[in-house]
Order: C-alpha cells, then structure tokens, then sequence
C-alpha cells in the first residue's frame, strides 16, 4: 500500500509533468474554545489569498464539503454530492489530486478521507504549505483563474468510512473493534473547555490525540512513532478501526496516520461529541 502522503519533492515534480495533479488547500480556522459551547470558525480563504501554491484551489471543507442541510457542522455529504461539487471545481473521477492546509493538517485530513471515501486518488502534502515554502518553492499570491467544470460523473467506488450514533450504542460488549478518540487528552478527560454540549468522551474509548501524531513543523511523525502511539492505547490494527472527536475533523487525521500504517479498515463516527453530547441520555466519562 503507498503512502497517503506526498513529499514536497514528489509534489513540485509532479507539477512539472504533463498530467499534473490538481492542488487543493483545505485550510480552515477553528478556534480554540475558551469556555464550553464556545465554538468560532473563520475561512481559510484569506489564508490562501496571502499565499498558496500556485495553481491551487482554495477547498472550503465547512460549505463545499458538508451537508449544508444538516444540523451538524460537518456532516459528510453524499458520495454524488461530493462528485457534483469535484465537477464544478473542474476535478474528473480519474483525476489526481493533492490537499492540503495552512492551519494545523486536520482539514486537509478531512478532505483527504471524503475523496477518499469516493474512490479519488489523493494524497495529502506532508507538512502542508510551510514546508513547501521551506523548500524554497515558489508560491502565488491572491486569486486564481477561476476552474473550469469538468462534465458531471457518477461515483463508482465507495469505501467503507462512517459509523452512526446507532451503531455505537448498539456494539456487544464483544465487539473487538477499538474506539478512538482523537482529540487532545484536556478534551478527552474534560479537564478542558469543549465547543459542545458536555464535556467527556464516549464511554470505552481510547485517547490518540491526533495533533500529537505530527511535528510542530506539521509533518508526520515517522512509522515507528506512530504504531507505538497506537499500540500504547492497545490499537494494533488487527481490528477495524473506530474513530470520533468533536465533529469528524481530528478524527481524519487519525485515519490518515492509520492509513499510513497499513491500516485501512477504519470508520470514523461523523457526528462524534457534537451529536453525542447533545443528548442528555447518552452516557459521557470524564477523567
């Protein structure tokens, strides 16, 4: 199985060839919460006006890349939703595409599992755009032409990626698969504000903070540091993988670590402690 990530060399010579992959920069701005329900979120966008690689796209996960309908932040469209909006910012089913972000990797991770999810081949930029500046590669500033639609296409391929509030209440107690969080251990504990509407985790569940699966440059920590990390809270990838966070953002960063593994069963609970929380009845642990 080959990486799930892209190197800045592999990148910038891709881009020179005929068939050059499309760039997206996934970047979007979630503040920390500094008292419970406090939940901010700024665009990217003027992140990617100020730099980006060129020829890029600006992706907006929240408003392109979610449910709009929904009553959650980031409920996952549907795999045609998804298609349709890909042929509008001129992307085929047979295209290649690069994602990445300015902001932490968590949302060039989410991108990278919805494409995923559909059958798209697209890797994630390993240390996203400050690493390509560090390369000395050369970068664009304010907008670009603006994409060319690409004729509509029907999905084919559909991986196996979510599981429901449901399916998580109704687990035997001898179901194997682990249950990961992946946000901060102050988040996982409580012992930190949350954006929703309790603080805890869902109760059984194993803490991996994703953001501590990457350097402070934001590239990924090498395979060894990440299999210790995961075999710590007892996840050898033996079995299907679980994942949730807040709302499905870390939590594809944890898949994509996983991935890079070798560990591709993997399904994360899209709704996760922004469904969870909200429900009186449901059971939360704290500590």
């Amino acid at each position: 199985m080959s990486s799930p990530f892209i190197t800045v060399t592999e990148l910038a010579s891709l881009l020179s060839a005929a068939a050059a992959p499309i760039v997206l920069d996934a970047s979007c701005v979630l503040h920390p919460a500094k008292f419970d329900g406090d939940y901010r979120r700024d665009s990217g966008r003027p992140r990617w006006l100020e730099a980006h690689i060129p020829g890029s796209q600006h992706a907006d996960v929240p408003t392109q890349f979610s449910d709009g309908t929904a009553a959650l932040h980031y409920t996952h469209p549907t795999p045609q939703a998804i298609a349709d909006e890909l042929a509008r910012i001129g992307i085929g089913e047979t295209d290649t595409v690069v994602v990445y972000d300015t902001t932490g990797g968590l949302f060039a991770a989410r991108l990278w599992y919805l494409l995923r999810w559909i059958g798209i081949d697209v890797r994630v930029l390993d240390g996203g755009l400050s690493t390509w500046i560090a390369a000395d590669s050369p970068v664009s500033i304010g907008d670009e032409p603006a994409a060319i639609p690409v004729a509509p296409w029907t999905v084919s391929v559909e991986h196996d990626a979510w599981i429901t509030k449901d399916e998580l209440l109704n687990r035997s107690e001898s179901d194997a698969r682990p249950l990961v969080c992946g946000l901060p251990a102050g988040s996982f504990t409580g012992a930190a504000p949350s954006r929703y509407a309790r603080r805890g985790r869902n109760p059984g569940s194993v803490n991996v903070s994703s953001r501590e699966l990457f350097d402070s440059d934001g590239t990924v920590r090498d395979d060894e540091f990440l299999r210790a990390a995961y075999a710590a809270e007892g996840v050898t990838g033996a079995e299907e993988v679980l994942l949730y966070c807040g709302g499905g953002i870390s939590a594809s960063a944890n898949a994509l670590t996983l991935v890079e593994l070798g560990v591709s069963a993997v399904r994360i609970y899209d709704g996760s402690l922004e469904e969870w929380s909200a429900e009186e009845s449901l059971p939360l642990e704290l500590g």
